[in-house]
């Protein structure tokens, strides 16, 4: 059988009704030359149409690599499934995806998994079990009683429910068929089998593969290219050809956006770290020096996107990361790649200079068992009742990506970001903070939009230590509310603090103590001669 086909020929045979699922990360392994195809043949024939999508993570950025809003046409898109939603505004027309503004209006069926969730569920479907069953979530907007992560109003079906084991609460995912699998590898041969050697990630590629494979459906792949039988380790093959029915050749494909290919992501070889950019000076780098002072040895630390991504930028210009010492700070992301320096902004999710890779499920079996002691996650709005967002808020719809997950099982937690958004501008004069402009969106809030994690209840029950670190304020997250224990310097309490939160403190330290000072140096070389 000849499996090597243009990707208009393997989309071709795509039925009316069918689920597709695809797996990609942001920009990374995403495939997209064939979600490209499927939305074309949609867009030149009118077919196929309604068709349910299951993407583990927010696949593709919408931008560069287009990814999930390639086959984000009404008609085409009856339902999708995701574990995360890319949401960045494109800088050349202001506008925000595709897929947005079919969430936004009320135009699909949109519904947002947890990413541990939409891992694992795909084990269920490929050993054909009738569902997946969790404590992750609970209490939160996956939940039933909270949304069960219906993100539109047209997604009137629970994909979610509670059920009850040995008189506990779990939540439990029902399985469905997977028609058809979209993958991405970096090469195959004739036959199929498949490798991902010089790819960062491997994602959900191989549970989707098998999930499809198990539900009598297709497996399509692209590929960079095509290698000679046997010229392989048979160890290198991650993936039988026996379970591969058409393989797409896509000799240009990025590695992500802005990325052609960097070896140092995969390992193939090994970046300088002094060649790496400091992140600028800003109010998220006060944050991260911050942060990067809460980081033990020895303790593995797992970074969310967003704000918190820095740190480990910051850590390699302090020079912690000289030589072998770099191993002394173990780091991984929710996909997979452990060691080396977490990169920010869309090169996120990758590694420069990793040592290992897993792929996403096993790398949740790791979150889950609580392997990630320390974790530093971003967060849109604090409410009241302890309860951290970052799932839905004003025209964003992100999900939750791995947040919960994180969230759930770490033991040291750090949210991050800045006190207000939408706006602000800050600076600092004389080793004191300015703000020149305060945010108009305030984020610690009477009542959060989405329940994305209860923070006071995982201090209370699970004897969680948690934070809150802001360009102008620290936190203490209390089993009774938030405990304010530093301040930066030339912040004033009352009306750059407390006239700013729809809630009070319950404690203030008394003496309130300044943040470190070394924390708004705006260079390595200032914070040293300050030292």
């Amino acid at each position: 059988m000849q499996k090597i086909v243009t990707a208009e020929e393997a989309v071709a045979n795509i039925k009316h009704g069918a689920t597709v699922a695809s797996a990609g990360v942001i920009g990374w392994v995403t495939p997209d030359a064939i979600l490209k195809a499927l939305g074309a043949r949609f867009e030149k024939t009118g077919s196929p149409g309604d068709l349910t999508f299951y993407f583990p993570c927010g696949t593709g950025d919408a931008m560069g690599i287009k990814g999930m809003d390639h086959v984000a046409r009404e008609g085409l898109m009856k339902r999708i499934v995701s574990g995360s939603y890319i949401n960045p505004v494109d800088p050349a027309t202001g506008k925000r995806p595709e897929l947005m503004r079919l969430i936004r209006e009320n135009r699909i069926e949109a519904y947002s998994w947890p990413i541990g969730a939409t891992m694992h569920w795909l084990r269920e479907v490929a050993r054909k079990s009738p569902g997946y069953i969790t404590r992750v979530g609970l209490g939160t907007y996956a939940d039933p009683r909270l949304g069960g992560g219906k993100f539109t109003e047209k997604a009137r079906d629970d994909l979610i429910r509670v059920i009850e084991i040995d008189g506990e609460e779990l939540l439990y995912y029902p399985t469905w068929p997977v028609d058809v699998a979209i993958l991405r590898a970096a090469s195959a041969d004739k036959y199929g089998n498949l490798s991902w050697e010089d790819e960062p990630l491997t994602t959900a590629n191989i549970a989707l593969a098998l999930a499809a494979k198990a539900s009598g459906g297709k497996v399509i792949v692209q590929v960079r290219r095509i290698v000679e039988t046997n010229s392989r380790p048979a160890t290198a093959n991650r993936l039988p050809g026996i379970f591969v029915d058409q393989i797409v050749v896509d000799e240009d494909m990025m590695m992500t956006t802005d990325v052609a290919y960097e070896p140092a992501y995969f390992g193939g070889q090994r970046r300088d770290l002094l060649t790496l950019e400091p992140p600028p000076f800003s109010a998220d780098r006060i944050i991260a020096n911050r942060i990067a002072a809460e980081v033990r040895r020895d303790e593995l630390a797992i970074y969310g996107f967003g704000a918190a991504t820095d740190v480990p930028l910051v850590m390699a210009e302090q020079g912690l990361f000289a030589g072998e010492a770099i191993h002394d700070y173990p780091a991984t992301t929710e996909h997979g790649a452990y060691g080396g320096i977490v990169m920010p902004g869309w090169q996120f999710s990758a590694n420069i200079n990793p040592d290992a890779l897993l792929d996403g499920p096993t790398q949740f079996d790791v979150i889950d068992g609580g392997l990630c002691a320390f974790t530093a996650l971003s967060f849109a709005e604090y409410d009241s009742d302890g309860v951290v967002n970052v799932s839905k808020f004003g025209k964003a719809n992100p999900g939750a990506g791995g947040f919960i997950d994180i969230a759930q099982n770490a033991q040291r937690l750090i949210f991050a970001g800045t006190f207000t958004t939408g706006g602000l501008k800050a600076d600092v004069r004389e080793g004191k903070l300015e703000i020149l402009q305060e945010g108009k969106v305030r984020k610690f809030v009477n009542a959060a939009a989405s329940v994305t994690y209860r923070v006071e209840e995982g201090v209370r029950k699970r004897g969680q230590e948690a934070l809150i670190v802001t360009e102008r304020a620290v936190f203490r997250c209390a089993g009774d509310g938030l405990e304010l224990i530093e301040i930066a310097p030339g912040i004033d309490l009352h009306s750059q603090v407390l006239d700013l939160m729809d809630f009070a403190p319950v404690r203030i330290s008394d003496p309130l103590p300044l943040m470190d000072e070394k924390h708004f140096a705006r260079t390595l070389n200032e914070e040293r001669a300050d030292a």
